[in-house]
């Protein structure tokens, strides 16, 4: 099945559309003179995404944020930096508005294993300044948007 294309229709919000709260995170590493960040494939998406996914009923967005990251690209030794932005859209099938909050972290930690037995996810480190396309537009303009503050928060 064809993955759709990401175009504007996807950041309007529909009359009475249930709303989802979602958390996730950038998370970067500094190695010799350059910022890394972690991205992820998800299943056969055709480019790149943050991990983020569903706030559990009582759980906190920054504890979801870690969660996210820990199945989905494996990391668990994180430092939280701060809280980045939350961004809205329709969820990949078009039946939610998803309601994203953004953290960034910092890790030492350079391999992983996602935890999530039921999608298969392979992450990859790229320079801040040389990232691939992303699936998300919104993603995508947050990393650029956000790379002040990342070089900033890593004393930069």
């Amino acid at each position: 099945m064809p993955h759709p294309t990401i175009d504007a229709t996807w950041y309007e919000k529909p009359a009475r559309i249930k709303e989802t709260t979602a958390a996730g995170g950038i998370i970067v590493r500094q190695q010799e003179n350059q910022v890394l960040v972690a991205l992820i494939r998800e299943g056969t998406l055709p480019a790149y995404v943050l991990p983020k996914g569903r706030v559990e009923p009582g759980e906190a967005v920054e504890n979801t944020a870690r969660r996210e990251i820990e199945e989905e690209a494996g990391f668990t030794d994180l430092q939280l930096l701060g809280p980045l932005a939350v961004l809205e859209r329709l969820d990949y099938a078009k039946r939610h508005w998803k309601i994203t909050h953004y953290f960034l972290f910092v890790t030492n930690q350079i391999q992983s294993t996602p935890t999530d037995p039921k999608m298969v996810y392979q992450v990859e480190w790229f320079p801040l300044e040389a990232l691939p396309p992303l699936f998300w537009p919104e993603q995508k303009s947050l990393l650029e948007t956000s790379r002040a503050d990342i070089l900033a928060a890593l004393g930069r």
